[in-house]
C-alpha cells in the first residue's frame, strides 16, 4: 500500500508530460501553415483523442481511489474491532475482580 502511494507522483509527471505534448501538438496544428478546413479536422480529431485519454484517467482514478478505500475500511474495521475487544476485556476485568 505505501509502496503504491510513493509512486503516485511518478503517475502525475506522466500524466502532465501527456498533457503538455498534448497542448503542444494543439499549438502546433494551430500555427501550422494549412487551409482553416484541415486545421478545423485535425483539431477535432485531437480533441476526440483528448476526450478518449481523458475517460480512461479518470476510469483508472475512479479504480485507484476505490482500492484505497477499500483499503483503508479494512485497516479502520480492524482497529475498530480490536479497540472493542480490548474495551470488552477491561470492562469485564473490572466487573469481575480476582482476589488480590
Amino acid at each position: 500500500m505505501s509502496d503504491e502511494r510513493c509512486c503516485n507522483g511518478s503517475g502525475g509527471i506522466l500524466m502532465a508530460f501527456l498533457a503538455g505534448g498534448l497542448v503542444g501538438a494543439g499549438l502546433a496544428l494551430l500555427y501550422a501553415p494549412v487551409s482553416g478546413r484541415e486545421a478545423r479536422e485535425r483539431i477535432g480529431g485531437l480533441a476526440e483523442d483528448l476526450k478518449k485519454k481523458s475517460e480512461e484517467w479518470t476510469g483508472d482514478v475512479k479504480q485507484k481511489v476505490e482500492k484505497f478505500i477499500d483499503e483503508e475500511r479494512s485497516v479502520i474495521k480492524s482497529a475498530y474491532d480490536a479497540g472493542r475487544e480490548a474495551m470488552a476485556k477491561e470492562k469485564a476485568r473490572f466487573e469481575n475482580p480476582g482476589p488480590q
